[in-house]
């Protein structure tokens, strides 16, 4: 049984969609158990309105962390915290993974804090999947480092293939590097020497430069950048997602004749939202740190937590932390 602690009070739909995310979770992963952390008066109280079995259980904290707090001196003041108790199980080996929706930052301090870095590991990476055509495609680092050297790409790309072999399940994982030109010459500084390295990482299938034109394309299993500009382009993959399902929603109110056509075209447009809409792709992984610790949204509702949970449980059963000490302890 693989066991995931939930802090089941992070976020902005806290407590009660988390929880309806790991009754979901529940019942398409039997073999996973879901420890949901938090306040155990307003948990038992969500529970009591649904069916559960014995796989779902309790962890009583008394704190939570706003998504406003500084992260680093709430993490330390207040050690109660759902955030808090959750890696605090991890590092004491009572589970095997931890989900958690909250202040972000918050949740990489106390991960590091509390679990470390995987020995050889210089920075942790935030890693997030993209639908891409007929295929998926993980981009990291995705605002865990504004900040980075050539190094610290490298190991992106070397974290990214792993997670992309063992939990993707891609043979021999295609890894390149986010550039504005395919040439190995073009880009900054960063991005040359990163190319350079990452081309001699006899661990990494690295085919080169990509442009962002290209990262949905199905050509790339793995995209790596610095996280200043993971962040921006995923703040702007996620607004245009929502843009294009309300320009679609907005038009077809407009006319009968495309409230009809609509109709006609429901089954393709609930595809096209299942593609684009980020609950389906779960959380995001924080690779680098000592342990599986999964990022939802601040704004999951039910769907994205029980993808954030499956996230954590097929991280945790192709033993992608092991893979990366492993690799890394190669030198």
């Amino acid at each position: 049984m693989i066991k995931i602690a939930l802090d089941a009070m992070g976020g902005d739909f806290a407590p009660h969609e988390l929880i309806k995310g790991a009754l979901i979770a529940s019942k398409e992963l039997p073999d996973v158990s879901i420890i949901l952390v938090g306040d155990p008066d307003k948990i038992k109280d969500i529970l009591k309105k649904h069916p559960y079995g014995t796989n779902i259980s309790i962890k009583e904290s008394s704190q939570i962390i706003d998504m406003t707090e500084a992260p680093v001196s709430a993490v330390r003041e207040k050690k109660d915290a759902s955030v808090n108790v959750a890696l605090e199980l991890l590092k004491n080996k009572e589970v095997d993974g931890v989900v958690s929706a909250g202040n972000t930052g918050a949740f990489m301090a106390s991960s590091l804090f509390k679990l470390g870095r995987i020995k050889g590991i210089e920075r942790p990476a935030i890693a997030t999947i993209f639908p891409a055509e007929n295929s998926r495609v993980l981009l990291l680092d995705m605002g865990a480092n504004v900040d980075n050297k050539p190094k610290h790409l490298q190991q992106f790309g070397e974290m990214g293939s792993l997670y992309a072999k063992y939990v993707m399940h891609v043979n021999n994982p295609r890894v390149g590097l986010l550039n504005i030109g395919e040439e190995k010459e073009k880009g900054n500084e960063l991005t040359q020497e990163a190319w350079a390295l990452l081309a001699k990482a006899p661990a990494i299938n690295f085919i080169g430069n990509v442009e962002s034109k290209e990262i949905l394309a199905g050509k790339v299993d793995v995209v790596v950048c610095d996280g200043f500009v993971g962040n921006l382009v995923l703040k702007l993959a996620e607004s245009i997602s929502y843009k294009i399902m309300g320009i679609l929603k907005n038009e077809i109110s407009k006319s009968f004749i495309a409230k009809i056509g609509a109709l006609l075209l429901l089954p393709t447009f609930k595809k096209l939202k299942k593609q684009i809409d980020y609950d389906e792709y779960g959380g995001a992984q924080l690779l680098g740190v000592n342990g599986v610790c999964v990022k939802a949204h601040g704004r999951a509702k039910a769907t994205a937590i029980k993808n954030a949970i499956r996230v954590a449980y097929e991280s945790v059963k192709g033993d992608l932390v092991g893979c990366i000490q492993k690799e890394e302890s190669k030198g």
